[in-house]
């Protein structure tokens, strides 16, 4: 029985791991050509971090209030979903669970409204 919870959060956490970023500063070089005839090239280097720019404060959040809190629809009422719709919610089971799994992919994708 241990071994088996150990294998689920393991499988988890590598589920969740796979939609991240690098979040070592990426090197990127940037080339400007200023005029065509006398090929003037002027060459900048940018680091920056995709994690960085990619994932916000309120997905941190939301993704765990959805883990922890998901049938009571605690990242719904963070993300100021209308309360109707998060009673509903409760009410159903997080959709009949169907709901909560979709509201997770969004967070991730970062294409659920109010982020």
């Amino acid at each position: 029985m241990n071994s088996k919870l150990t294998l689920a959060l393991l499988s988890i956490f590598m589920l969740v791991g796979s939609f991240s970023y690098a979040s070592f500063p990426v090197e990127r070089e940037t080339i400007v050509s200023v005029n065509a005839e006398t090929s003037i090239e002027e060459s900048t280097t940018v680091l920056s971090s995709p994690a960085a720019v990619a994932w916000s404060e309120n997905q941190t959040i939301a993704i765990l209030l959805w883990f922890f809190l998901g049938g009571f629809a605690g990242h719904r009422w963070f993300l100021k979903s209308p309360w109707y719709w998060n009673v509903l919610f409760i009410l159903t089971i997080g959709f009949f669970v169907v709901g909560w799994v979709i509201d997770g992919i969004e967070i991730i994708t970062g294409t659920y409204p109010g982020l």
